[in-house]
């Protein structure tokens, strides 16, 4: 197969090209191919002429989403849709990486697919939108929602909270969001499978099991061996420009035929003797 990624750069981009193997791979930044350009969008797909496009180019910091909402739809909304429209036009099948924000993290039980979404963000809003237009351009598509990623070469959880430690002997953390941490070349692995499998429809995928920040953060810490205390805390008294959604883990009923991702605890192992090795 011939693959072309959109966000090469960005930390599940790069995983994407290092854990890719037996296939022709495409890897495109920003800087060779803004997605925000349709023209370039279209002169990347036609020259390459992708058996599957890998759209994990995103804005995501969802603070400066709430700030720039401009460039978080310009991006994520009409920079997917011109993804879309090129694939459609040359035949490429597409994989579009979206998020748990497209939820409003009212349930108390795990997201399926099919729930509605119901996005309280900016970042949320422009991706549920992304969905839709995509869905309705490509009904072949296969959007991966997933959450919590980390992962070395970018700026994540593990790494803020690693570096912390580090240098303070308490930190708090809030402990009334709950979701999945997903470590990024868990899900590259489980994106190859989706795509020689053939994938389409939503796709929710994250690895096994749900924490909130604090056991995240306090098993970051357990696991690396630093002597810091980790309390826990309320989201009120980190006050953030985007709300964040109190219970937002996926199900991975709907993965479950193409791939199985380990559970939270063992990828964080695994992400931790890679950040040692890197």
């Amino acid at each position: 197969m011939r693959i072309l990624v959109f966000g090469a750069s960005g930390l599940l981009g790069k995983y994407l090209l290092r854990e890719w193997k037996g296939d022709e791979l495409v890897g495109l930044s920003s800087k060779d191919a803004d997605i925000r350009d349709p023209q370039a969008v279209r002169w990347a797909v036609q020259a390459n002429r992708p058996d599957w496009i890998i759209l994990s180019a995103a804005y995501t910091d969802v603070d400066g989403c709430e700030t720039n909402p401009d460039l978080a739809f310009a991006v994520n909304f009409t920079g997917a849709v011109d993804v879309a429209r090129a694939a459609a036009e040359y035949q490429s099948r597409l994989l579009f990486v979206s998020t748990d924000y497209v939820f409003d993290g009212e349930k108390s039980t795990p997201y399926e697919v099919d729930d509605p979404r119901n996005p309280q963000t900016v970042y949320g809003r422009s991706k549920a939108q992304a969905e839709i237009e995509i869905s309705r351009i490509l009904p072949a598509s296969c959007i991966v929602r997933t959450a919590w990623l980390f992962g070395t070469g970018g700026k994540c959880f593990p790494d803020t909270i690693l570096k912390l430690s580090a240098s303070r002997p308490f930190i708090e953390v809030v402990d009334d969001q709950r979701g999945c941490p997903t470590y990024a070349r868990d899900l590259a692995r489980a994106i190859v499978e989706l795509c020689r499998r053939g994938a389409s429809g939503i796709v929710h995928a994250t690895n096994a099991g749900d924490c909130t920040w604090f056991e995240f953060a306090s098993e970051i810490v357990r696991e690396s061996g630093l002597p810091a205390d980790v309390g826990p805390t309320t989201t009120e008294k980190f006050p953030r420009p985007a709300k964040r959604p109190k219970y937002s883990v996926l199900s991975s009923e709907s993965l479950l035929p193409y791939a199985e991702m380990p559970d939270w605890r063992s990828a964080l192992r695994k992400y931790l003797i890679e950040r040692l090795s890197s």
